[in-house]
C-alpha cells in the first residue's frame, strides 16, 4: 500500500520544516510506502531554501507560480500514485503514527471512500486552543452520515484521507473557491463509498492564527460551505436549511472572537 501526501506552500517559512518532519517521520511505521510531494508557489521568505534541504527525501518538489492552494494541491495530486491520498498544509502537522493508523483502517475497509479522525486546533506556538470547538466536532463523530455532513462540517481537513478511487470518481478540487474547497470535495467524496471514523488519539494539528486562510476569510469560508451543501443536498433540503442556521451561529461566534482579539490588541498597544 502506498500513501501519497501533498503539501502546498507559499511563504510559510516559520512552519514548513515542522510540517515536513511530521510527514517524513511516518516512514517505516506501518507497512506502507510514503510518497511525499511538495508544491510551492514561488515563496520569497526563505521557504524555498528549507525545501531544498529536504529535496532528496521528497518524491517531487515543484517550485513555480500557481493560482492558490487548491491549484497547488491539484498539481501535486496529478503526480501522486498512492492508493491513499491526502494533503497537509504547510503550517499543519501529523502526529506520530498517524499514517500507520490510516493504512490499517483502509486495509480493514478497502471499499470506503474516506477516513477521518480527531484533530487539535493549535496557535502559532503549537499550543492547543479552541478546545470547545474541537469537542463539539467530536461529539458528532458517532452519528457520521452523509445528511449530517451536509448539515455541519465536523471533519477537520488535516485529519482527512481518501482513496485514489474516490478521488478519481469525485474529481479535482475547485480552484474557484477561496476557503471551503476542502469541504466541497468532502461532500463529493462521500458519495463514493462512505467514511471510516478513527477513534483514539488525534491524527493531526490544524494551526489557526489571524493570518491563516481561516483566520482571514471565515465569513467567505462559511458562505462557501453553505453553497456547497446546498448544491449537494438541494437548496431547500432540511440539511441545507439547518446548515444555514448553523452557519449564522458560527459566524456570529467568529465575529465576536475577532472583536475581542482586536480589543485585546488595542489594550496592549
Amino acid at each position: 500500500m502506498r500513501i501519497s501526501i501533498v503539501t502546498p506552500s507559499y511563504n510559510t517559512g516559520a512552519y514548513i520544516e515542522g510540517t515536513l518532519k511530521s510527514v517524513l517521520m511516518q516512514r517505516g511505521t506501518g507497512g506502507f510506502d510514503l510518497e511525499y510531494i511538495v508544491v510551492d508557489g514561488g515563496s520569497t521568505d526563505g521557504t524555498a531554501g528549507i525545501l531544498e534541504r529536504y529535496r532528496s527525501e521528497l518524491a517531487h518538489l515543484i517550485i513555480e507560480p500557481d493560482n492558490g492552494p487548491a491549484s497547488a494541491i491539484n498539481k501535486g495530486m496529478r503526480l501522486a500514485t498512492g492508493d491513499i491520498l491526502a494533503w497537509l498544509n504547510a503550517d499543519d502537522r501529523y502526529h506520530p503514527g498517524t499514517l500507520a493508523r490510516v493504512a490499517e483502517a483502509f486495509r480493514h475497509h478497502p471499499d470506503r471512500a474516506l477516513c477521518f479522525g480527531r484533530c487539535r486546533i493549535v496557535d502559532e506556538e503549537g499550543r492547543e486552543i479552541r478546545r470547545g470547538i474541537t469537542r463539539c466536532k467530536e461529539l458528532l463523530f458517532p452519528f457520521s452520515c452523509r445528511p449530517l455532513i451536509q448539515t455541519v462540517n465536523y471533519v477537520s481537513q488535516p485529519a482527512l484521507f481518501f482513496s485514489r478511487h474516490a478521488w478519481q470518481c469525485a474529481g479535482e478540487l475547485r480552484e474557484d473557491m477561496c476557503a471551503a474547497f476542502d469541504y466541497e470535495l468532502l461532500l463529493r467524496l462521500w458519495r463514493h463509498g462512505g467514511a471510516i471514523r478513527l477513534g483514539g488519539a488525534p491524527l493531526s494539528d490544524f494551526r489557526w492564527y489571524p493570518g491563516s486562510i481561516s483566520g482571514r476569510n471565515f465569513e467567505r469560508q462559511f458562505r462557501e460551505e453553505w453553497e456547497a451543501a446546498a448544491a449537494d443536498a438541494g437548496r431547500f433540503a432540511p440539511q441545507t436549511l439547518l446548515h444555514a442556521l448553523v452557519r449564522r451561529g458560527i459566524v456570529a461566534c467568529y465575529r465576536d472572537m475577532a472583536r475581542r482579539r482586536k480589543a485585546q490588541e488595542g489594550d496592549k498597544a
